[in-house]
């Protein structure tokens, strides 16, 4: 039993971690570019926003368990399978994206104008507001926001045992519900629970470090 949990932790943290990073270089350019591009933005472009916002909205609407199956050929295609965790990161990783972006949207809509006022007033560029005000500023919502999308991915993962993707979730049903073992199923759901409050934790601790620097 413990060497089933050991495995199955291990595996679920590799989907997490390689989901979250991958999920983070999608959604977070999604997530300036949604600003930026909204209306009162560094770069109001009304319907470049709108088409991105759509797209993320249909992403955002679609349950895990039918967008997976929806991915299984995107997933064939980059790691030559549709089974297992490495292929379950795909669909992980296109599922939290559109939450990522509108995560990063809605912190950096939260800086306060006359900042981005000000660093225009003294010849900054729009990148440079981008990259010197704006993402600094948000950062404690940021990481705020990235551990609520941690944490999601984690209860996405444990749904993606269902339908062979490893992991906690994979043990929990194949062995725990199938084999009649109660027994591996909470340990299973205690591992998660241990996780999530771990991740919750860390993610509060540096945001409220990080209020604390300015």
């Amino acid at each position: 039993m413990l060497n089933l949990l050991i495995e199955s932790t291990l595996e679920t943290l590799y989907m997490v971690g390689a989901s979250t990073i991958c999920s983070l270089m999608m959604g977070f350019p999604l997530g300036v570019l949604l600003c930026v591009t909204s209306k009162g933005g560094l770069m109001p472009k009304v319907m470049l926003n709108q088409v991105i916002g759509r797209i993320v909205n249909v992403f955002r609407s679609f349950p895990f368990i039918i967008l997976m199956i929806l991915v299984f050929p995107l997933s064939r295609l980059i790691v030559q399978t549709s089974i297992g965790t490495t292929a379950t990161i795909v669909p992980l990783s296109v599922a939290a994206a559109p939450f990522v972006a509108r995560i990063i949207e809605s912190a950096l809509r939260e800086i306060d104008p006359q900042m981005i006022q000000a660093a225009r007033v003294m010849g900054s560029t729009n990148w440079q507001i981008i990259r010197k005000v704006m993402v600094p500023e948000a950062m404690p919502a940021v990481v705020a926001g990235i551990t609520l999308t941690i944490i999601n991915i984690i209860g996405y993962s444990a749904m993606a045992g269902a339908i062979g993707g490893g992991g906690l979730g994979d043990l929990a049903i194949r062995y725990g519900y199938q084999r009649f073992r109660p027994e591996l199923m909470a340990g299973a759901v205690i591992v998660i629970v241990v996780m999530v409050e771990a991740i919750q934790f860390t993610g509060n601790s540096v945001a409220n470090r990080m209020l604390k620097k300015r």
